[in-house]
């Protein structure tokens, strides 16, 4: 019988054990797409306590407090640190078999080496032994990243970001890159007049253009992305609910934009055009520079309205989307390969159904001299956990080359989140392992350790060139 989160944990065979030990461990990390906040790590902050590290911005606790009858107040609300941390504590007990239950008690173990678990008993203990650990040079945002072995980290920045913090890094040469993603989201994202015309206006500022043309807009992105590329940027992310893909003609987009920029509202199908015409002119910019592109799709967003209306976006009120996304992922990728400018690309689905139509669209647009040109994403937001990372890595094996896969990443607002790189890589080597015990593929470990280590690390920094 095994010991609970003991140094095998999820290593369920020596092949395991030695594949993750030997070969996966060690390796640097490449976090190429989180959410932590610039500005702490310029500021290599210390935070003052578990909750404000932990609790602060973090929804996926949030919808786990709600879950248990925790009142908001005690969530998102204005009670003191201590008694919003002593309530997550009497909620861990209740989170066995969510992977909740796996970070917090990796996250205590990795940092301040303690193996107790967290419950109403231990709460005040470990919050009192945490908080004063937490002050210490060693718990500096940098150091945190530091003993993480943190090679780079992707921020998620908006186009009109001056990226003053990303250089501060720079400048500061800390022992790991920090650097900035494009989010092009709030210049696609035309629903409401009023928001995007406002939005407009201070991207017309920063980028010292007149938009009053589509013409325009994509000059003062271009702009932008040209000075996001010169701060280090080699990513675009793009949080959509579907692949937008629609016809559309060049007369058709400039009228909807001058439509929603004299402050009228688009109906449905005119803004499926023009966020499809964006989608595909921010794709065309980034093959120019040789980026990759991230197409994060499927998430139903804001479902509950009250809330939403209270407290805003991303605090942990969004589900798992139904869309049927396969022929205008396909038309979207075609589009693009047809002009020769296609850029490198990573799919992620919320949806688990979809798995399969990824794994297969994968190869149709493979193409040297890039290798897995098209990706596969690691399970993102409510499929970051066991199954599924194992259901994306078993149909990723199954219909394409999980050996090019770039692996992991945290998608995380907290700099103690990095141990769920870890947690991929010891249910990565599991998988491999249980095949290598089962005589299903060689007993070889020169060779599935060095696919174990592209997988963690190798292949993410050829894939990027950081």
């Amino acid at each position: 019988m095994k010991n609970f989160m003991d140094e095998n944990f999820m290593l369920n065979s020596k092949s395991a054990e030695r594949l993750y030990h030997e070969y996966a461990k060690d390796m640097p990390i490449i976090d190429y797409h989180n959410h932590l906040p610039p500005h702490e790590i310029a500021g290599n902050v210390n935070f003052k306590n578990l909750t404000q590290i932990w609790l602060y911005g973090d929804h996926y606790k949030w919808r786990a407090m709600r879950a248990n009858g925790i009142d908001e107040k005690l969530t998102t609300g204005k009670a003191s640190d201590y008694e919003k941390f002593e309530k997550w504590a009497e909620t861990v007990p209740y989170t066995l078999r969510n992977p909740l239950y796996h970070w917090t008690h990796m996250e205590l173990q990795r940092y301040f080496g303690i193996n107790d678990l967290l419950n109403p008993s231990s709460a005040k203990a470990i919050f009192d032994k945490t908080e004063s650990m937490l002050q210490q040079p060693d718990f500096s945002v940098h150091s945190l990243l530091i003993r993480m072995k943190v090679d780079t980290l992707c921020t998620t920045d908006d186009p009109v970001d001056d990226l003053k913090y990303h250089k501060q890094v720079a400048g500061q040469n800390p022992g790991f890159k920090a650097l900035p993603t494009w989010r092009p989201d709030k210049a696609m994202n035309a629903d409401n007049a009023k928001a995007y015309n406002e939005y407009l206006d201070k991207l017309s500022e920063v980028a010292d253009i007149d938009i009053n043309s589509v013409d325009a807009l994509i000059k003062a992105l271009q702009k932008r992305h040209d000075f996001f590329h010169e701060t280090g940027c080699r990513i675009s992310d793009h949080g959509i609910e579907e692949i937008y893909a629609d016809d559309f003609t060049k007369t058709e987009i400039d009228n909807i934009f001058s439509k929603v920029r004299g402050g009228n509202e688009p109906d449905g199908l005119e803004l499926r055009k023009f966020k499809s015409f964006m989608l595909l002119e921010g794709a065309k910019m980034d093959h120019a520079r040789g980026w990759a592109q991230q197409l994060h799709y499927g998430a139903l967003r804001n479902n509950n309205t009250r809330m939403f209306e209270k407290l805003g976006p991303d605090t942990g009120f969004d589900s798992i989307g139904t869309f049927d996304v396969a022929k205008s992922m396909s038309k979207f990728l075609n589009t693009l390969e047809m002009e020769d400018k296609l850029p490198k690309t990573i799919i992620y689905n919320l949806n688990p159904s979809d798995n399969e139509v990824i794994a297969t669209m994968l190869g149709n647009f493979n193409k040297g001299p890039v290798a897995g040109k098209i990706q596969f994403g690691s399970g993102w937001w409510f499929l970051d956990q066991k199954i599924g990372m194992i259901e994306q890595m078993n149909s990723l094996s199954s219909l394409g080359l999980i050996s090019k896969f770039v692996g992991m990443l945290t998608d995380s607002r907290s700099f103690l989140s990095f141990p769920r790189h870890e947690y991929f890589r010891r249910i990565m080597c599991n998988l491999f392992g249980d095949d290598m015990e089962n005589g299903e593929i060689p007993k070889d470990f020169d060779l599935v350790g060095k696919i174990v280590q592209d997988i963690s690390y190798n292949n993410a920094k050829e894939y990027f060139k950081f």
